[in-house]
């Protein structure tokens, strides 16, 4: 539509600012007020009604941000043109579906109905998210006045608008009232946040600039999302010569129904294609004949109740049947019957996965190194998930590894920092020393040589010698302590003559308390 401009219009999106994964404080609060409006609400239905109308928010809180631009630069039939948003990957919100209009209608008792009709006219002007927003608002079990209330709650946070966007603030409250929900259902189940460091130190380290991207329990999409960022972050050089282009096929799944669902929207938002189908990858591969360049995954840890045992004989279990109270090693074993010729992975599992000899776990890990298909190991820190406390660590896998017969063993327990009083974060400095350690001993890309406490290049000959057990920290030793400059002699002597002044002090304090006991009538021998 002609409006007197010619060309295109410039650009006008915000620079984001960069974040690399820290808490950012909405969450509890959010909870909190969410789950005071639940009532008697069932947990299982409830986190439908809050999810879709988060969903919801961001949408419009993404619509109005580019709304407000538009109309303070070229006025209110800009504003009102869908393909101003659609250029920018923002979805057009209708009128009715705005949440200025929701919001006004909080406290009338139709307010289900309005929320219904506003998912219906979203999803009938986007067809990228058909199917995925929830329309079941009103229903009559579900309480309206608690429906408003809860919508006049969400008013106040900002999840869509560029400065969220870039915190992934929608991707961290879903997480967590994932988590909170599965909580108030009694079955926690291990489903939690993959931190943004560490999806970024995934792909730092993996680089996937082409060729077909594979996660096989995708959860949110966040590997897809910032294997996309890491690509347009490279596309004009920076060392690789410029061939980092937006040239992948992305391929996932995801067995629950409402975190698929977050998926297919995560990748809509930002204009990414991708095929993210719904299933369970163990018992439903709907990826069966996929052989991906990259896979990265941070599969549930430890899950019991994969059902391993209608899966005995299955022909992916090439390096022996996985336990089947413990889908760690069927995971593994699925990534690597997914892997091309050339490909490889970097996915994340329990410490346990790196020691573990039960149910035959220890076999299949040894035949896995002894493949040669192992090719790095990172321990990762502590306190670094969003809903869970067990250490975990980084294996990354590969077909055509240009170092046969070693592994790269990084230590990395020490790096990052506190960001709250229980969560850690891994910043773009600890990213980039662990990504370039890894590439330089890969690719010789740089200089590369063994630091005692850190990273260790072990032959396999070493990782025998230790019953295949992968724990970095049995490779790398000790980081070396500082030299004090005081001769060893010297130190000696003094540490010596230390000594004996506290066991004379020692033994002064026991002759002490046996005097003071004696005197209490408790002195004498038995």
């Amino acid at each position: 539509m002609d409006r007197g401009r010619q060309g295109k219009r410039p650009n006008k999106r915000a620079v984001s600012t960069r974040n690399s994964g820290a808490i950012v404080g909405h969450e509890t609060e959010l909870w909190a007020m969410a789950d005071a409006l639940r009532g008697s609400m069932d947990a299982a239905e409830y986190k439908h009604v809050v999810l879709g109308l988060i969903f919801l928010k961001y949408i419009s809180d993404a619509f109005e941000e580019r709304r407000m631009a538009l109309l303070s630069e070229w006025g209110e039939e800009a504003a009102e043109d869908r393909d101003e948003y659609v250029a920018e990957n923002i979805f057009w919100v209708p009128p009715e579906s705005r949440w200025s209009n929701l919001q006004a209608e909080a406290k009338q008792p139709t307010i289900g109905l309005t929320v219904d009709q506003a998912m219906a006219a979203i999803e009938r002007d986007n067809p990228a998210i058909k199917n995925v927003l929830p329309r079941d608002y009103a229903r009559p079990a579900l309480d309206k006045q608690r429906l408003g209330q809860l919508i006049d709650m969400i008013s106040n946070v900002q999840v869509g608008d560029q400065d969220a966007r870039s915190k992934d603030v929608l991707g961290r409250v879903y997480e967590y009232f994932l988590s909170q929900f599965a909580s108030a259902e009694g079955k926690k189940g291990g489903e939690f946040y993959t931190p943004r460091c560490v999806v970024k130190l995934l792909v730092e380290m993996l680089e996937p600039y082409r060729g077909r991207v594979y996660d096989p329990c995708c959860g949110s999409s966040g590997m897809f999302v910032q294997s996309i960022e890491f690509i347009r972050a490279h596309a004009t050089g920076n060392g690789n010569s410029g061939r980092a282009k937006a040239d992948i096929s992305i391929y996932g799944q995801e067995s629950n129904y409402t975190t698929w669902r977050l998926a297919r929207m995560n990748l809509a938002i930002r204009g990414i294609e991708g095929q993210i189908a719904h299933g369970d990858s163990f018992h439903n591969d709907r990826h069966p004949d996929l052989k991906a360049d990259f896979i990265l995954a941070n599969p549930p840890f430890n899950v019991s109740d994969w059902g391993g045992e209608r899966l005995a004989d299955d022909k992916r279990w090439h390096y022996g049947a996985p336990p089947k109270g413990n889908a760690n090693f069927a995971w593994v074993q699925h990534m690597v019957h997914h892997l091309a010729p050339s490909g490889v992975a970097g996915f994340v599992l329990a410490n346990g996965s790196m020691s573990s000899s039960q149910s035959g776990e220890g076999k299949i890990r040894e035949r896995l190194i002894e493949a040669d298909l192992v090719d790095c190991m990172v321990a990762l820190p502590g306190q670094l998930f969003y809903s869970t406390q067990i250490p975990a660590c980084l294996w990354f896998l590969a077909r055509r590894r240009p170092r046969l017969g070693e592994v790269l063993f990084i230590d990395a327990r020490k790096l990052g920092r506190m960001v709250d009083r229980t969560h850690r974060e891994l910043g773009d400095e600890d990213i980039a020393r662990i990504a370039t350690t890894y590439r330089n001993w890969r690719d010789g890309a740089g200089p590369y040589e063994d630091l005692a406490g850190y990273c260790k290049s072990a032959p396999l000959s070493e990782v025998r010698r230790h019953g295949h057990v992968l724990t970095p920290g049995r490779y790398v030793g000790a980081e070396p302590q500082p030299d004090d400059g005081e001769p060893f002699d010297e130190k000696m002597k003094r540490l010596v003559g230390e000594l004996r002044v506290q066991q004379a002090e020692g033994a002064r304090l026991d002759a002490a308390i046996a005097q003071n006991l004696k005197t209490l009538g408790f002195g004498g021998s038995e």
